[in-house]
Order: structure tokens, then C-alpha cells, then sequence
């Protein structure tokens, strides 16, 4: 079942500083249909901070998503709302199973023209965290540092 994210970007600042943030604002599990259904509630609830004062507000509907244009007196605000397929998350502590062009090469592919094969490198045992973090950083109890 795949996983949608509902993509907000909206227009933030005035003036010179006038420029587009985005965020995702939730997940959906299911079908695109029903991901659709809570954007374009969303939509349709969405208050942006700017204009100030509104004085027309068009919410239009664009290939996966919505299209909000807010006049206000001087300038006009847009936000648009995508719905997206989620593909990857560096977030999620499941890890992801490697594609099949991801899969590390074999031994005999690494070994250098006439020499012998390269020695695997013996990696430190680091006491870690379920995310991978070091429990103890690398850095701690170091005196070559000020």
C-alpha cells in the first residue's frame, strides 16, 4: 500500500524577502484518491499568514494537487498543494532493502589490476542508539582538541 505525502509550499515574507517555503504537513496510507480527498480538505481550511487583508481567494485544482491565489491589496499570495508518492525517508528506522543495482559488488570486482585482493577494513565496535547514533560520541575524552 503506498504512502502519500501532502505537500504544502506557500509564499512567506513581503517585499524583497518574498520567497517559497515548503513542508510536507501529513502522510496518507492508502489510495491516491483518498490522499486527494484529505489535500483538498486541507486546502479549503488553509488560512496563509499573508495578505493581511484578503480581498479575493481562488482555490484551483491541478494535476495531484491544488492551486490556492490570495489578492490582497498590493500583491498576490500563492500556496500550492501536492500530493506525492513517498519513496524514501531517512527518517523511518526500518531499513530499506537495496535495490538490485544497489547490491554491493563482489569481492573479485574490487581487487585492483595484478595485485591481490583488497584487506576488508576491521570497523570499530561503537556502542549505538536503535537510530544509529553513537551512544558515546567519537569526539568525547579527545585531547588533541581545544
Amino acid at each position: 500500500m503506498p504512502t502519500w505525502g501532502l505537500v504544502v509550499e506557500t509564499t512567506v515574507g513581503v517585499g524583497e524577502s518574498k520567497h517559497m517555503e515548503a513542508q510536507v504537513v501529513a502522510h496518507v496510507a492508502g489510495p491516491r484518491e483518498e490522499a486527494l480527498a484529505e489535500l483538498e480538505r486541507r486546502a479549503r481550511r488553509f488560512a496563509p499568514e499573508h495578505p493581511r487583508s484578503p480581498r479575493r481567494r481562488r482555490l484551483l485544482r491541478e494535476g495531484d494537487g491544488f492551486l490556492l491565489v490570495v489578492d490582497g491589496a498590493w500583491q498576490s499570495f500563492v500556496t500550492r498543494f501536492t500530493v506525492a508518492e513517498l519513496l524514501e525517508d531517512s527518517a523511518d528506522t526500518a531499513p530499506p532493502e537495496p535495490a538490485p543495482e544497489e547490491l554491493p559488488a563482489p569481492a573479485a570486482a574490487l581487487e585492483p589490476a595484478g595485485k591481490g585482493p583488497i584487506a576488508p577494513v576491521a570497523e570499530e565496535q561503537v556502542e549505538r542508539y536503535a537510530d544509529g547514533v553513537p551512544v558515546r560520541p567519537s569526539w568525547l575524552g579527545r585531547t588533541d582538541l581545544a
